[in-house]
């Protein structure tokens, strides 16, 4: 019988067999918890027909749990003191790979090309380091990958700010970029003292559920884009105030942001934070429209 990897004495054991110190700029936290370990994965809603992504598998407390139920795990580790350690922790599991690299520079469609072909359906599921949460989150929908579901654990704040509705003060720009692509539910928490070394913050786990097309559809995404993020630079700002510091030229053109608010029956005095997705769109849609170089 194999001894779970995620208890406090097995982990103790592990990082004092190979002499292994955390480093806080890689922001390691390790589970230690199986139950919590367990859910994860339940939500994840993985089969023996599914090639799972893992990011930052640690000692492979979360990757054991993966690999009992998965065809295959790709794990991508980027501390290289950690790879003599998981080839220890995963032995027995002949379906785990872990490729030593940063996601985040990592040819992604390339390693489901050539690892998950005989896979029925790709999912991310892992405990990201909270430093690039976010970079790495936008990466995997940006590209355009294959991935059915993201299911990770994450801070606690940046879940909530991900899932967030309109007319609250998590919503933002972070909430429409992946409610764009996704569907986004805060499945669990996390508190922090199930994991070593503690962190200061308490975590929780998003599902993130691929649309099969984007929630809007824009003429141009990118322009979409940097009206909502220009409507949130400066929060207690009127959107048109946004605008006008945000859009090139905007003080100038005034007018016709005016006019492009008016037809897109948006209130020029209303705040980024009250909008939906869809008031965004047609904004966008009107800004484009009246503002584009001829």
């Amino acid at each position: 019988m194999i001894k779970d990897i995620a208890t406090p004495a097995r982990t103790r054991e592990i990082l004092d067999k190979h002499g292994f110190s955390f480093k806080k700029s890689l922001g390691q936290n390790f589970l230690i918890d199986t139950n919590i370990l367990h859910r994860i994965a339940d939500h994840a809603d993985i089969t023996s027909e599914t090639g799972v992504i893992e990011v930052g598998p640690g000692i492979g407390a979360l990757t054991e749990q993966l690999a009992k139920r998965a065809k295959k795990v790709v794990a991508f580790e980027i501390d290289q003191r950690l790879l003599p350690i998981l080839a220890d922790t995963l032995s027995p599991y002949k379906n785990v790979s872990i490729i030593h690299e940063d996601i985040l520079k990592a040819d992604v469609r390339k390693v489901i090309e050539e690892e998950f072909a005989d896979c029925k359906e790709i999912v991310v599921c892992a405990n990201l380091p909270y430093y690039v949460t976010t970079p790495i989150i936008m990466k995997l929908l940006e590209d355009r990958l294959p991935l059915q579901r993201i299911v990770v654990m994450l801070q606690k704040e940046v879940a909530d700010r991900i899932a967030a509705s309109p007319s609250t003060k998590e919503y933002g720009s972070l909430s429409i970029a992946v409610q764009y692509y996704t569907e986004a539910k805060t499945v669990m928490s996390v508190p922090k003292t199930v994991f070593v070394p503690q962190p200061n913050v308490d975590s929780a786990v998003i599902r993130l559920e691929r649309r099969n097309s984007p929630q809007v559809q824009v003429q141009n995404e990118d322009y979409f884009f940097q009206v909502v993020r220009g409507s949130f630079v400066q929060r207690r700002k009127t959107i048109l105030n946004n605008l006008m510091q945000t859009l090139p030229d905007g003080k100038a053109r005034k007018p016709l942001i005016e006019q492009a608010l008016a037809e897109a029956s948006v209130d020029p005095r209303r705040r980024g934070e009250s909008l939906s997705i869809g008031e965004f769109a047609v904004l966008s849609e009107k800004l484009n429209e009246l503002l584009a170089p001829e």
